[in-house]
């Protein structure tokens, strides 16, 4: 299996698929990340995806990250130990769009012909994510995902390979889209669950208004689409 991560990191023939064949990856796509009956599945590594976003913002900061706990109904949490300021904004803001990000870079990786490292690289941090796992429900979720990442490296053939990244890229797109909606919808309609929201939370610590980082969120998932 090793040998295969390391064999990922070589160049491939990009993948360039036909308008229909776009079309129908653009529609897997939208089978796991909208309807509900999926989304209660595919949901659960966005959470994940999200969560890691808080953490390798905490790490670069200089913070020490105490644990990660994800849970069924799509919640999660990440605990760091470091300064407060400019650090815990920093780690708190990368949450929301960090699947975006990510799903913009699986789709370049596939139009670039870096597929095979993209899902080297995600199933390493995966596996290395389950260090820091620090409840039951969220060792179900990471471990899951990580066995489906480290099953796509070891048999997905480079073709495959291409296509499953840019399908999850373009459905972790979507699934960041949908968040946001969902994070707005607290801030509108379900304000007793405000108290979850990240963008309230950081308002809180720096004083700056929840609607700009809010707007925050936005331009840089409207970045990666």
């Amino acid at each position: 299996w090793w040998s295969r991560v390391l064999a990922g990191f070589g160049r491939v023939p990009a993948v360039a698929p036909e308008p229909g064949v776009l079309l129908m990856i653009a529609a897997a796509a939208a089978l796991l990340s909208v309807p509900r009956a999926t989304w209660r599945w595919f949901g659960l590594f966005v959470t994940f995806v999200h969560e890691l976003g808080h953490a390798f913002a905490a790490l670069m900061t200089g913070q020490v990250v105490k644990g990660i706990r994800l849970r069924f109904d799509h919640s999660g949490d990440m605990r760091s130990l470091g300064r407060g300021g400019f650090p815990a904004a920093w780690a708190g803001f990368w949450g929301y769009p960090v699947p975006a990000v990510v799903g913009a870079v699986l789709v370049l990786a596939a139009l670039g012909g870096w597929s095979g490292a993209a899902l080297s690289v995600s199933a390493l941090v995966l596996l290395a994510a389950l260090l820091f796992i620090r409840n039951g429900q969220g060792l179900v979720i990471a471990f899951g995902c990580a066995s489906v990442s480290v099953l796509l490296v070891w048999f997905a053939a480079p073709p495959v390979a291409g296509y499953v990244a840019m399908c999850t890229g373009i459905a972790l797109l979507v699934g960041a889209v949908r968040d946001w909606f969902n994070l707005l919808g607290v801030h509108t309609r379900r304000r007793r669950n405000l108290e979850s929201s990240d963008a309230y939370i950081l308002s809180r610590r720096t004083g700056v208004p929840a609607v700009l980082w809010l707007a925050g969120f936005a331009l840089v998932i409207a970045a990666s689409l």
